[in-house]
């Protein structure tokens, strides 16, 4: 049986829970900069996200928050644009919901961007039908299998 000469399991690998409990200063964009909310993970480091320019990019997650800082569908990052590839852009900064709402307080964020809601400008809950999402077989049908 091989020894174990590792310093641990994956486990050790994946970021410390480590909650910021003094409030960072809330970064704003700067030039080559744009606030972007992720549609949807894509494994391996990258997201697609729908820019505030109303661009959707391929986003790529940096080292430095990869494994550490986790981002969901629906969160507001900060990328760096790409002057080489306009579709793909880099995320720099990931925004905790109270900064995100800071963000749409001072006007950087469009008034119809939603916070918080999973998948951005996803579903809308105008389905009157929200229950009927089963069938209802009778007994008749059920002989019949």
């Amino acid at each position: 049986m091989p020894k174990n000469k590792g310093k641990g399991g994956k486990n050790r690998k994946r970021g410390k829970n480590e909650t910021d409990d003094d409030k960072r200063e809330l970064v704003f964009k700067e030039d080559g900069q744009e606030y972007a909310q992720v549609l949807r993970m894509l494994g391996n480091g990258r997201c697609e996200a729908m820019c505030i320019d109303g661009t959707k990019r391929l986003c790529h997650i940096r080292g430095k928050m990869h494994k550490k800082v986790w981002i969901a569908a629906g969160d507001i990052v900060l990328v760096g644009l790409r002057d080489y590839q306009d579709d793909k852009a880099d995320v720099i900064l990931k925004y905790m919901p109270d900064e995100a709402r800071l963000l749409k307080a001072y006007g950087e964020l469009p008034e119809g961007t939603r916070l918080n809601e999973g998948i951005a400008g996803g579903l809308d809950e105008e389905d009157d039908g929200a229950g009927d999402d089963y069938i209802e077989f009778e007994d008749e049908d059920i002989d019949k299998i």
